[in-house]
């Protein structure tokens, strides 16, 4: 607790906001990189105005497709306030991918040659509360015999390291696919995106932690969905796609 005052001031406020604490829907909807904000004590890292306002920061779009998924599901909804480039909420602290010091082509200089002092100052700040905040939720609907189904919601850009992706839509699982696969099977017949399996990422990449961090160990069906930021760059973008998640999950979830 001491690392987490002396690391963010009482103007930062809490890393964790927790909107429709009280949605009866059994998703728990998850933003890991809900923001571009910087505490307040570390500047700008050195970065840019375009940087700090680039996909390295945040995911773009993706807090606002996962409010409008809340309110169509009347679904809870937990996201980190401060930006991945401080601390990446999903990595572990010992990934080196936690805290970057160099973000596809940006040198980040404010997270460079720190000690281990900081980089754990940054975890118990900002990764477990985080973490912890979703665990406890899981656990008091476990409490309330509840199912919890946790889905976590990103944006991806549409250029990396110089290489176009074509996928719009990724369906993203670990070793549990059971709710990827019946979502990848309602969005077959679509001609609205290109919906593909673990694309752009996955498993591998390390992407999918928050998911084995709570969901596998609990038995609990999780996905993982990537949007192309483009598709969600203005509220029309972000209506038309949170519509069609909604419609994908809602089916999906559907007793058999």
């Amino acid at each position: 607790m001491l690392a987490q005052t002396d690391f963010l001031t009482e103007r930062d406020g809490h890393p964790v906001a927790v909107e429709n604490a009280q949605g009866r829907s059994p998703v728990l909807l998850v933003c890991e990189h809900a923001s571009l904000k910087l505490p307040e004590k570390l500047g700008t890292l050195g970065l840019s105005d375009d940087a700090l306002t680039s996909h390295i920061a945040w995911d773009p779009g993706a807090l606002a497709v996962s409010r409008l998924i809340s309110r169509s599901l009347d679904a809870t909804l937990i996201h980190q306030r401060f930006s991945r480039l401080i601390y990446d909420c999903n990595r572990p602290p010992d990934s080196p991918a936690a805290i970057r010091e160099v973000s596809e082509i940006f040198r980040i200089p404010g997270n460079e040659n720190l000690s281990e002092t900081e980089k754990a100052s940054r975890a118990e700040a900002l990764y477990f509360p985080f973490q912890n905040r979703i665990r406890d939720e899981i656990a008091r609907r476990k409490s309330e015999a509840q199912a919890p189904v946790l889905v976590t919601v990103h944006s991806f850009t549409p250029v990396y390291f110089g290489q176009p992706r074509d996928v719009e839509i990724g369906i993203l699982h670990d070793s549990d696919s059971r709710l990827a696969d019946r979502m990848l099977a309602a969005a077959e017949a679509t001609t609205l995106y290109r919906v593909e399996r673990n694309e752009p990422y996955g498993p591998a990449d390390g992407v999918t932690h928050t998911l084995e961090l709570h969901a596998l160990p609990n038995g609990l069906l999780n996905v993982m969905i990537e949007v192309r930021n483009d598709l969600i760059a203005d509220e029309t973008g972000q209506g038309v796609v949170a519509d069609f998640l909604t419609g994908l999950l809602s089916e999906s979830l559907q007793p058999n």
